[in-house]
């Protein structure tokens, strides 16, 4: 129970008390009846069948089976004014004021006044019975009208605490996800500035190596640092988008991969998507992107302009990416950073999926599997 709201424990006793309302009303006046009587009796028992599976949302049945057995009681109960009749009545009035709509629940008001009334002016029962009829059929309305007041001020309090709740878990995610991206620039701002700085600088002294006449493997290595550095900062930039809340959709930033290698090297490259494309788990569209950037740096080390395939599949459970270049000549197990082939494997395993490299049909193939 929701702490502070208070549930109704009438309406459940009465609701399993329903049946026997009507039915012990109708035992006990059995031995009663007469020819015009059996029949009023028999269709107050017929009608009062649907209150078995009194169901949360009334259905059309209950409606009108509601409004007979008010009819159908209310004239046993003229037949005798004094008798068990009086519970079938005032069960038929309560269940209507409470569950029916307000003209269903007036129709069976108005049926039972007017069986009744008819019966008091043709037997001349006098003004007191109908008063008391009165009274007794007001007071069933109200309790029953009151029970649904008191139903929908619960449901309304339930509701509102289900949206308050739902309001605190959306504020709760918001403020996660505006903490990572403030993680996430400054994270960029210092990184970026320290690598670009690395880069000018490497820059600069090749320049003056230049200059000064070094030797080839001198001027390798600061290019290589260079490269190192640019690569460096590319990683970084990727890392921290793994904690932006405004992530690119996976496929498009594999298509970004495969648009950037083309322009680059100038070769072919094409990139197909099979399944419907669907928002995955951050480890996974990372683990994914990382392989795609690994296997096409690797295709312009080892295979330069050699035209290359991508292939995104997804599937309910996982995302599988295939790189595939044309020239199938082995890269080298290692890269820098660790984020060669041993790492893309490692990334994999993590995460439960597996990761495959070696000759395919056409060339060399990177194939990684990820759950997703």
């Amino acid at each position: 129970m929701t702490p502070g709201l208070t549930r109704d424990r009438f309406a459940p006793l009465l609701d399993s008390l329903r049946w026997l309302l009507v039915f012990v009303p109708l035992a006990s006046i059995v031995p009663k009846l007469d020819g015009t009587t059996w029949p009023l009796a028999a269709v107050a028992l017929v009608s009062s069948v649907p209150l078995l599976w009194l169901p949360s949302r009334p259905s059309w049945l209950l409606p009108i089976s509601l409004i007979v057995l008010a009819g159908a009681g209310g004239a046993l109960w003229v037949y005798e004014p004094n008798g068990p009749a009086v519970v079938i009545v005032y069960t038929a009035l309560f269940y209507a004021a409470r569950l029916l709509s307000l003209p269903a629940a007036s129709a069976a008001g108005a049926v039972t006044l007017t069986a009744t009334s008819f019966l008091i002016s043709y037997y001349r029962l006098g003004l007191r019975n109908a008063l008391l009829d009165l009274a007794l059929i007001a007071v069933a309305v109200l309790l029953g009208l009151n029970r649904r007041a008191r139903r929908a001020r619960l449901e309304q309090t339930e509701l509102a605490l289900a949206r308050a709740r739902t309001a605190a878990e959306e504020h709760a995610v918001a403020a996660r996800l505006a903490e990572r991206a403030r993680i996430a620039r400054e994270l960029h701002d210092v990184l970026a500035h320290s690598l670009s700085g690395l880069a000018l600088n490497l820059q600069s002294a090749r320049l003056m190596l230049v200059r000064d006449g070094a030797s080839p493997e001198t001027l390798a290595q600061i290019e290589r640092a260079q490269q190192l550095a640019a690569e460096g900062l590319a990683e970084a930039r990727n890392a921290v988008a793994t904690l932006r809340d405004d992530l690119v959709p996976l496929e498009s930033a594999v298509a970004d991969l495969v648009t950037a290698y083309r322009l680059d090297t100038g070769a072919a490259a094409d990139l197909t998507v099979h399944g419907e494309p669907r928002p995955v788990a951050t480890a996974a569209s990372t683990a994914v992107v990382r392989a795609v950037q690994e296997a096409l740096a690797n295709t312009r080390k080892h295979a330069t302009g050699a035209p290359v395939t991508v292939e995104l599949a997804f599937t309910p459970d996982e995302v599988t990416v295939t790189v595939l270049d044309r020239q199938g000549r082995r890269p080298r197990p290692g890269g820098p950073a660790g984020y060669g082939l041993r790492g893309m494997r490692e990334r994999a395993e993590l995460l439960g999926g597996r990761l495959t490299t070696g000759p395919g049909e056409d060339g060399w193939q990177v194939r990684l599997t990820v759950p997703a």
